[in-house]
């Protein structure tokens, strides 16, 4: 049975700007670990990662009901890798949890489902 869903799109330029303007930004997005990743990548690459996680932790806050606020926060949630590289959700919880994250020119979208 489904709990909840939800969906996210971020501009990817939107996310390349606040980098620019507030290099700390991402230290309020990714957890220690995610940030590792982001590392490791250059360029473009690390402003369609950083969309792409932050459209991710969007949506599964909306998947909660509980939205990104006092009770959760982006570094609350942590999105890791399956075997197989498809990425997914590892914190606060993973069961039953559902993730889908894609990039086009200009957007990331996530979708997140989750089930009891």
């Amino acid at each position: 049975m489904i709990k909840g869903t939800g969906i996210d799109i971020t501009e990817i330029d939107r996310i390349e700007s606040l980098l620019q303007s507030k290099p700390k930004f991402v230290k309020r997005i990714l957890t220690d670990t995610e940030m590792e990743k982001f590392q490791q990548l250059s360029g473009h690459r690390k402003c369609e990662f950083l969309a792409g996680r932050f459209a991710a932790k969007e949506a599964f806050s909306k998947a909660l009901g509980t939205g990104i606020g006092a009770n959760l926060s982006f570094l609350d949630i942590e999105i890791g890798y399956e075997e197989k590289g498809k990425p997914c959700i590892v914190k606060p919880f993973s069961k039953g949890v559902h993730l889908s994250i894609t990039h086009s020119k200009h957007y990331a979208f996530a979708q997140v489902i989750i089930e009891e």
